[in-house]
Formats: C-alpha cells, structure tokens, sequence
C-alpha cells in the first residue's frame, strides 16, 4: 500500500475515533496503563535530568530529544492492549 493511502487509512481512522469518542476512551485506557507501568514517571526523570545538562535549555530540542526514546520505551503489553482496542472498535465499525 502506498504511503500516501497509509496516511489517508490513519486520518480516517482517527477521524472515526475521535467522532464516536472512543479516542478519549483509549487515551485514558493509555495514560492509565503507561501510569501504572512507571514509563510516565521514567520519562519525566530522563527528560528533567537532560534538560539540566541542557545549555542553552531548549524546550523543543529537549523534546525532539526526548520524544523518540519515549516512543520506543513504551512496554509492549501497553502497545498490545491498545492495539486491540483500537482494532475491537474497527471491527464494530465494519461490521
């Protein structure tokens, strides 16, 4: 599938998602889970002690910085049961 039908695939998901109000649902479940995991507390500790070794400090650099190790933190059975959240809605959508 070409890219562009991928991003055209994503905008319309994400449309439906936050029309029917699931999205706020599974940003919840989301915040929620990465809560209980400690990945919120271990970011915010990683971003506070690069941003004191930061000079000059720089918001946007701090979080260009930040933002793909966060990603790629994030633990795989949070990744999975939003993933089937997100996959359960569709479902109902196309049924």
């Amino acid at each position: 599938m070409p890219a562009a039908d991928v991003n055209s695939l994503y905008i319309q998901v994400r449309r439906r998602l936050i029309e029917s109000g699931e999205w706020d649902h599974i940003r919840s479940v989301m915040s929620t889970k990465l809560n209980e995991s400690g990945w919120t507390d271990e970011v915010h500790h990683k971003a506070k002690e690069a941003g004191r070794n930061m000079e000059p400090l720089s918001f946007h650099k701090l979080l260009a910085d930040t933002s793909p190790r966060a990603t790629n933190s994030i633990p795989l059975a949070v990744k999975r049961e939003i993933s089937a959240l997100i996959r359960q809605h569709l479902e109902k959508q196309f049924e």
